[in-house]
């Protein structure tokens, strides 16, 4: 009974990491297609109601609306040539994460997102595109 006890917890454990290793993918695999095709509509879909958003160096907090303009500006800006997430990974405290390379021509930048939970979904709440 013990043994059936313990199969049934180590189940359910991992059944429960499985559930959450998807659930991080699958955001980071749509914000990684929303980035690729520089589409600011697409990826604010993901995040919270506001916002950190860090391009090189200049932090500040916007609304969902708001992001989206942001972000279309730096993509007019700097085209994308190529994004690619290179790591992600999750924190003891539940904070997910994302590093990425963002390629615009002749120049590289570095993505880190950042997502917490949220009432059971995983939302952007920061965002930050860092020149190489």
């Amino acid at each position: 009974m013990v043994m059936n006890l313990k199969k049934t917890l180590l189940a359910v454990v991992f059944g429960f990491c499985c559930f959450t290793l998807q659930a991080q993918n699958e955001l980071f695999n749509a914000l990684k297609e929303a980035i690729k095709t520089t589409n600011a509509k697409e990826m604010v879909r993901y995040f919270n109601q506001s916002v950190d958003i860090n391009i090189e160096g200049d932090i500040s907090n916007y609304s969902k609306a708001q992001a989206e303009f942001v972000l279309r500006d730096f993509f007019k800006k700097h085209a994308v040539t190529d994004f690619n997430v290179v790591h992600t990974g999750s924190s003891p405290n539940g904070l997910r994460y994302a590093i990425g390379k963002y390629q615009s021509g002749s120049e590289s930048y570095n993505v880190l997102i950042r997502a917490k939970d949220h009432e059971k979904q995983f939302l952007v709440h920061e965002i930050s595109f860092i020149k190489e």
